[in-house]
């Protein structure tokens, strides 16, 4: 085996994957001979460390449980969906997040929240911050069987560390005297730490109705919505423009 080999078989066995494709990839471009060692080996570490970075983000977005692969440079500002462009762009930074504030996104059925609330998760994901999406109905369920199989322990802890919580569809599902007590638990811990990001199709002014033991909703939602940031969508269901679009092409 030749030493160049022997280098390349090493990296790799130090895991050093891609630096050893880098060092392969440089042998077979004489230009880059003409670089210092400096200079090289610099551009070995740089691809290094952009692939661990990029492999970093890819974990974190399938981690994060997203229904759908969004960005907010997709975003769609037409005036009939109501969004102001300027908010989106305010919070597009995630300082709100570093901030442990909340993002509240309104809107009818079809209308893009969950889109949206995706696209604010990527976002933060690229921040190389966790993210854990949950839909509000499958959350119930979740902590009904944690309870009853002893693992709700560890489901509290999962939705106490990621940096965004998104809860999708608040409002649909039936929210039990035990499943709200593990969101105030969880809501208590998250606000000194974490932010959460909520959709709903129900203004803020009804969530209360939603749980069955009004002191456990004033104090929930006394740490949530007072501690939001809020975008209302409005228009025509996205599902449906979407739909009359395709059939304009076919």
């Amino acid at each position: 085996m030749s030493s160049v080999q022997q280098t390349i078989t090493r990296l790799r066995e130090l895991r050093l994957t891609s630096m050893a494709e880098a060092y392969s990839s440089q042998l077979q471009q004489p230009k880059l001979h003409q670089l210092s060692f400096d200079d090289r080996f610099g551009l070995l570490v740089e691809h290094e460390a952009s692939e661990r970075e990029s492999k970093k983000l890819k974990r974190l977005v399938q981690g994060a449980g997203f229904p759908e692969t969004t960005s907010l440079e997709d975003a769609d500002y037409r005036p009939a969906r109501g969004i102001d462009k300027s908010v989106v762009a305010s919070l597009a930074n995630c300082e709100w997040v570093r901030q442990q504030l909340n993002l509240i996104i309104i809107g009818a059925t079809g209308v893009g929240k969950t889109w949206l609330a995706c696209a604010f998760g990527a976002q933060v994901c690229r921040l190389r911050l966790p993210v854990a999406f949950y839909r509000a109905s499958d959350l119930y369920g979740d902590i009904a069987v944690a309870a009853h199989d002893g693992s709700l322990p560890k489901l509290k802890a999962n939705l106490i560390k990621p940096s965004l919580l998104i809860i999708d569809d608040f409002g649909l599902g039936t929210i039990t005297p035990q499943a709200a007590q593990v969101l105030l638990d969880v809501v208590d811990r998250r606000m000194r730490s974490s932010s959460l990001l909520i959709t709903s199709q129900y203004p803020t002014d009804q969530w209360h109705g939603f749980f069955p033991d009004p002191t456990v909703a004033d104090a929930i939602l006394d740490r949530v919505v007072h501690q939001s940031h809020r975008i209302s969508l409005k228009g025509e269901s996205m599902r449906k423009f979407q739909a009359k679009q395709r059939m304009r092409k076919e």
